[in-house]
């Protein structure tokens, strides 16, 4: 058995039984399934534990996020691989076995799925996520046809379903629990390019994803609020003092745009309070305790990455 699949699930009737469902018809690839609950109320937890003994269950008092929740599955794993599920997700039949042999490089970090729109499953959700010098993350090809051709190479893999080299954890550590939910997985993935590893997409595993499962609707107070914090903290916990004044001008101007267009649906507001906490949490010990150290063996990285900020500004206007 090379992979174990984490699913982490909070309140989440409505999507755990289809998602649980979906695994049990998978071919050609043995693998282990591990549901960590966040405190669910909501008879969830009660039915993974009915409904499908077999699959081990973490059980959490409270809701410790999607990082707190993951990090517990990837800690409780002793496969090579491990293969993080939204619990709003049904996979394809060969999804788990397509992942597992994409995993062949050693040098590659994680591998996204190819992520379909289960409302409207002629359209991709997500083919890889970018990141650019504006400070924004975005999920390419999301809206685009099914049958969209996209390279491999990403930035960094939606944390949706993506498979993840178990091993590389010891060395960039595991997803930074300051994040609670949203922009972790960008984080984990450029943690990873700095240290020379690989982010690939593989279109041959398809998951379909109902979206906005966790939260309840595409912009809201909590995920704004949540998501501007964590900008900044990325940020600062990624980039070199000098790689920001470097791409300062376009952070600024990244931050403006965002800043506008919550303006005009209500939300100002509470994106401003979001970027305020992120400057705090940045500048709390945990914050500067979890900022990655510049190395000078990694400056070739720093300067592929860089490259691809500046690129990806093209791409999120032009071609994602």
């Amino acid at each position: 058995m090379r992979t174990t699949v984490i699913i982490p699930n909070y309140n989440g009737m409505k999507y755990i039984d289809n998602c649980l469902a979906s695994l049990c018809t998978q071919e050609k690839e043995q693998f282990h399934t591990i549901v960590v609950d966040n405190g669910s109320t909501d008879g969830s937890r009660e039915l993974v534990a009915k409904k499908y003994p077999h699959i081990e269950l973490i059980c959490f008092d409270e809701n410790k996020g999607f990082c707190g929740a993951v990090n517990a599955g990837i800690t409780a794993t002793k496969t090579p691989y491990v293969l993080l599920l939204n619990n709003d997700t049904t996979v394809a039949t060969d999804f788990v076995y397509q992942m597992s042999e994409a995993m062949g490089d050693k040098r590659v970090f994680s591998v996204n799925a190819r992520m379909l729109s289960m409302q409207e499953p002629d359209k991709i959700d997500d083919a890889g996520d970018l990141y650019c010098a504006l400070g924004w993350a975005f999920a390419r090809g999301k809206g685009k046809s099914k049958d969209t051709k996209y390279g491999r190479n990403i930035f960094s893999s939606c944390g949706g379903a993506v498979i993840y080299r178990r091993e590389v954890f010891d060395t960039i550590g595991l997803f930074d629990e300051n994040h609670f939910a949203y922009l972790e997985d960008i984080d984990i993935g450029y943690r990873a390019r700095i240290h020379g590893y690989k982010n690939h997409y593989e279109s041959k595993a398809v998951v379909y994803h109902a979206g906005s499962g966790f939260s309840g609707s595409r912009y809201n107070e909590f995920k704004i609020k949540l998501s501007s914090r964590n900008s900044i903290y990325l940020i600062y916990k990624n980039m070199p003092f000098l790689q920001i004044v470097l791409n300062l001008p376009f952070l600024i101007a990244g931050f403006l745009i965002k800043w506008l267009f919550f303006m005009r649906k209500g939300f100002g507001k509470i994106y401003i309070r979001g970027l305020w906490q992120g400057f705090r949490l940045s500048m709390s010990e945990d914050g500067k305790q979890n900022r990655v150290p510049f190395r000078v063996k990694h400056l070739g990285n720093y300067c592929i990455i860089q490259w691809e900020l500046w690129k990806n500004i093209f791409v999120r206007f032009f071609a994602s």
